[in-house]
């Protein structure tokens, strides 16, 4: 294939160099675009980082798409962050949420002049909120304990709580503790509340999801994408899992729809008994769409479109046999038709689909569409690649979105000298005799008949994909631009190449997977000349982690060192430590003990006897995905038998290193781990 294109170009007055991690670590981030109603201008945040403060600062920015080459207007500036920008339905004031005020809180930015407002004064924090159609009511979600009465019992007794001296906790139910949060009793309700004549919420909220033992919107990653008004500003529609006793086992998400002035919330998908989410009303308000999975307890079951009739309560499937699993949709202003982005052979791409007959056509081409919106004829995304952090882009609806006017230039001077590695994807025969792809990096300095070490990376999920997108923390431009050539391979379990592909690593862990990286190892190696395999080192997070460990046992002579960030070590200890039990119960085909030779078929901690390989382990200790046990587990079987290896470990990290001075530390630690054994 061709390469997808090389560096960006390099200042004429300065040399060309390598990408570093202090690069990666400063860039400006772009966030989703929301256009206004007229889908004259897009406002969208922009996310810098302060090195000092060691944290992230996030501010709203607007671009007028009505004057080519319009230069960016930045409409906050407070210290505090400002986020999820909400136009109000004539487009004359910005909604937001900032903690300006000491919490976070739903303020209004007037565009036509003046300073911005609060709109909420709420006891407790506003962790997302959806301004109604009509723009006289909020929904919004806050954290509460359910048998307080109202928000300022929860926040007393939230005070109440940090004054008591003992630490202990009780509980009598699962989840204790999410992500890298320890449960302190309460929960996401989702209420409402109207605006009054002042722009202000003055009412007292009414709950929306209160009646409903579950989180409104889910944790730990919900948003307000669990929850839409319909048009005429009178309906709510959100998700909930219902809590009780099952919670860490069970994906039922069901879709309610409840009064928005408040009510009972019904059922609309008692039925299914897997995952339905992001129900959204058409524009014309006849339809709520949504998002379902057919497999009970498997996170990673294809998500697909259903309509369900507003009148009748009729529901049908749309595009069923197209085999890509939904992440984001809209409806477009006709209703006629739904945008929707997905994972496809290696691309995050944007695609249509037509709601009469479920026809479905790719309108993006190569690249990650991050995020979209849609207005009128316009169509606003934020895109990114192996060689680019997301950009924004328009074009208009009906067109192929290949071609779009990039709107956004952030980081472009700060990057002016970088020279970024060449990308190409290649393909080959994989496990099954199945084709498989996967992705390869240049040195950014690569030269004609020079041989690179390998920096092997293998992504996490396990059900995920390491395509051509851009990220913060995995990032093969990082090792590219430390000298190193990077392997990455879309292994058996990878998404975006039909659901039958994914679900084929469910009890395979240690099978075909590893069979895929040996393989298209070797078949990178052999089409690209410039791939050094006498020096290369495999480095992964998560599954990728536990397939460091696996390879450890079952390819010690594959590498000259591992780097194994938050990987399962021990499948009997990942079986009753970590949190979200569905997600091991359904991998291994049940419970522990239930099948515990299934729990055992690809357990790493059974074949510490081979491992050899001088490896780096890393360690979040508010990782209660993969605990930390599981990391100390691997560095105790490396030093025991007495095999090079070093332990970092990050007491105030999750499953992934956030904090920019960490982040910098992580990188600096693990490329010098790779030029211990590979450069010096």
């Amino acid at each position: 294939m061709l390469l997808l294109g090389a560096a960006m170009a390099s200042s004429a007055v300065a040399a060309p160099r390598g990408f570093t991690v202090e690069d990666l670590v400063n860039m400006e981030r772009v966030g989703a675009p929301v256009l206004s109603p007229d889908a004259t201008r897009v406002v969208y945040t922009v996310r810098a980082t302060d090195m000092d403060k060691n944290r992230g600062n996030t501010q709203l920015w607007l671009l007028d798409l009505r004057h080519p080459q319009a230069a960016p207007l930045r409409l906050t500036q407070a210290a505090a962050s400002s986020s999820d920008p909400v136009w109000s339905p004539h487009g004359d004031a910005i909604y937001f949420l900032s903690g300006r005020s000491g919490s976070s809180q739903v303020w209004r930015l007037p565009l036509g002049g003046g300073e911005a407002a609060k709109v909420t004064d709420l006891p407790l924090d506003v962790d997302n909120f959806r301004l109604s159609p009509q723009g006289d009511r909020l929904a919004f979600s806050v954290a509460v304990f359910r048998d307080c009465a109202d928000l300022a019992c929860s926040k007393q007794r939230l005070d109440e709580q940090g004054k008591v001296k003992a630490s202990g906790k009780v509980y009598d139910k699962l989840f204790v503790r999410h992500w890298d949060t320890w449960a302190d009793g309460r929960t996401n309700v989702l209420y409402s509340a109207p605006i009054d004549a002042t722009g202000k919420v003055s009412a007292q909220p009414v709950s929306l999801s209160g009646t409903l033992d579950g989180d409104v919107p889910s944790k730990p990653f919900g948003d307000n994408g669990e929850y839409h008004f319909s048009p005429d500003g009178k309906t709510v529609a959100f998700s909930a899992r219902i809590a009780g006793k099952t919670e860490a086992w069970s994906t039922n998400f069901d879709v309610y729809t409840v009064p928005a002035t408040g009510g009972t919330p019904k059922n609309l998908t008692e039925d299914n008994k897997a995952w339905d989410t992001k129900a959204i009303y058409s524009p014309d308000g006849k339809t709520l769409a949504y998002l379902a999975m057919d497999k009970p307890t498997f996170e990673a079951d294809r998500f697909h479109l259903v309509l369900l009739d507003v009148a009748s309560g009729k529901k049908r499937t749309v595009a069923g046999d197209w085999d890509r699993s939904i992440a984001n949709y809209e409806w477009t202003p006709d209703s006629k038709a739904i945008l929707a982005s997905a994972d496809d052979i290696g691309q995050h791409r944007l695609f249509h689909i037509d709601v009469a007959s479920g026809k479905v056509a790719a309108i993006t081409g190569k690249g990650h569409v991050d995020a979209f919106d849609v207005a009128k004829d316009t169509i606003v995304m934020a895109q990114a690649s192996l060689t680019s952090g997301a950009q924004l882009y328009k074009f208009k609806l009906g067109t192929s979105g290949e071609k779009a006017e990039q709107l956004t230039k952030l980081n472009e001077a700060a990057l002016a000298e970088v020279k970024f590695g060449e990308v190409e994807q290649f393909s080959f025969t994989g496990a099954n005799g199945e084709k498989v792809y996967g992705h390869v990096t240049k040195p950014w300095n690569a030269q004609p008949g020079q041989k690179y070490p390998i920096a092997f990376l293998v992504h996490g999920g396990p059900q995920g994909s390491f395509g051509n997108s851009w990220s913060y923390r995995w990032n093969p431009q990082v090792y590219a631009g430390a000298g190193y050539a990077t392997v990455f391979i879309d292994f058996h379990g990878s998404t975006g190449y039909g659901q039958k592909f994914t679900d084929s690593i469910s009890g395979d862990w240690g099978g075909k997977p590893l069979e895929d990286l040996q393989k298209g190892l070797a078949a990178a190696v052999q089409k690209y000349p410039w791939l050094d395999r006498e020096r290369s080192c495999a480095l992964g997070a998560s599954y990728g982690g536990f397939m460091m460990n696996w390879i450890q046992g079952n390819w010690s002579d594959g590498f000259k060192c591992i780097v194994n960030h938050d990987g399962v070590f021990d499948t009997r200890g990942m079986a009753y430590s970590t949190e979200e039990i569905w997600f091991t119960e359904w991998e291994n085909g049940g419970s522990y003990y239930d099948v515990p030779q299934n729990h055992e078929k690809f357990n790493p901690a059974l074949k510490v006897k081979n491992w050899k390989t001088p490896m780096l382990v890393v360690q979040g200790d508010m990782d209660f995905r993969i605990p930390t046990a599981q990391g100390i587990g691997a560095f105790t079987a490396l030093q025991r038998q007495g095999i090079p290896s070093k332990f970092l470990f990050f007491p105030d990290e999750n499953h992934w290193v956030l904090k920019p001075a960490n982040s910098v530390l992580w990188h600096h630690t693990v490329i010098d781990w790779l030029d211990t054994y590979l450069k010096k």
